[in-house]
């Protein structure tokens, strides 16, 4: 690969875990998984989100920074680049979404001083999925508190992705439009998004539908 550090981003069942994972394995690369399993208040987020919504984001933030800072901030010379399954700007998209706008602006204080300490990826990848189809995911994986996921709920975090996304000028993003293809059964769609993640690309926005 032609970078050093690619984040893949997308929404719930977008399939960030499953690519990142795949192309870790096959291109020798130090992979950054998300923990997202190991938090208690995402069940309960699910159930009651406005009674839960600030101590989810704010455990997510705090577990994100770590795990980052601490993979991040260490090199290892039998790994040819690193690969994360996120970005922390997620922690701001999802808060953005899920708090009212006092306990947003309290987080964003936060969220702004680790911001800071954590370095960008040389690419940012978004994996741009429909709704009906990352309810299909969603289905398919089976985890219990995912089921009653609202398609409300998946284009609000859409949204708050693509605007994001519209709205900066320093960094190297790539859309993969990945709804007409499954790069996860078939080898020859996956090595389709490797080929696109080997190109040299400007800063800016590129968009690639398949």
């Amino acid at each position: 690969m032609k970078y050093s550090f690619i984040a893949i981003e997308g929404n719930i069942g977008a399939g960030k875990t499953s690519l990142a994972t795949k192309i870790a394995t096959e291109k020798n690369a130090k992979l950054i998984l998300e923990q997202f399993e190991e938090n208690s208040f995402l069940p309960k987020f699910y159930k009651e989100p406005e009674k839960y919504a600030f101590s989810l984001e704010m455990s997510f933030m705090a577990a994100r920074y770590h795990q980052l800072k601490n993979n991040l901030g260490t090199l290892d010379l039998f790994k040819s680049f690193v690969i994360s399954d996120y970005f922390i700007v997620k922690s701001l998209i999802f808060a953005k979404k899920n708090l009212p706008e006092d306990e947003f602006n309290l987080y964003t204080n936060f969220f702004n001083i680790i911001f800071q300490q954590l370095p960008k990826p040389d690419l940012l990848v978004y994996l741009y999925v429909d709704t009906e189809r990352l309810q299909g995911n969603i289905k398919k994986r089976g985890r219990p508190y995912e089921q009653d996921i609202k398609n409300e709920y998946l284009n609000k975090i859409q949204t708050g992705y693509l605007e994001f996304i519209k709205q900066q000028k320093d960094m190297r993003i790539l859309i993969l439009d990945t709804n007409n293809i499954d790069f996860v059964q078939k080898q020859e769609d996956y090595h389709k998004i490797t080929d696109c993640l080997d190109r040299d690309y400007p800063i800016g926005i590129h968009r690639i539908a398949f």
